[in-house]
């Protein structure tokens, strides 16, 4: 499988993604537990079938000492023993605000409480503001069909302001 075009290779391309990178610092750097944000993007980018960002979710939280056990588990966490109810929690929001078209409520309100449950302010921006960001990337991904397989953890640290 080959990409449909190399957005890296383009100025404008390379320009957004330098922009989207930095957005994903920001998350990055939040109160949000960087397990957790590994969680999230697998799981969204699992259901959105993106097989670039699967390879570079899994591979970072496994650099990042996130055992293979919770990995494999990530998408059938429901029936799972391996997550705490707070990860549970992100995990439901991630795929509620990933499906969105699959529902006409979006995210529930039981969902919503359950997290709120967990999380500080602060952390629930950042939640959903990586709910929303690994979505777009998945997007940009899927489009374009760039393939799984070829991630390096860190690769793109040099795309930093």
């Amino acid at each position: 499988m080959e990409p449909r075009i190399d957005l890296m290779a383009n100025a404008l391309g390379a320009k957004i993604a330098k922009r989207i990178y930095n957005v994903a610092l920001a998350i990055q750097q939040s109160p949000l537990p960087q397990t957790l944000q590994d969680l999230v993007m697998l799981r969204a980018s699992q259901i959105n079938g993106c097989g670039f960002c699967v390879d570079y979710h899994t591979k970072d939280a496994a650099a990042a000492g996130e055992s293979a056990v919770r990995l494999h588990l990530v998408a059938a966490w429901r029936e799972s023993t391996v997550f705490t109810e707070a990860e549970r929690a992100a995990l439901a929001l991630t795929e509620e605000g990933t499906r969105l078209a699959d529902t006409h409520h979006g995210v529930s309100d039981q969902t919503w409480a359950r997290v709120r449950e967990h999380y500080d302010e602060d952390q629930v921006v950042a939640l959903v503001s990586l709910i929303a960001l690994i979505n777009a990337n998945n997007r940009l991904n899927v489009i374009v069909r760039n393939p799984g397989g070829s991630y390096e953890p860190g690769m793109f640290a040099a795309m930093a302001d």
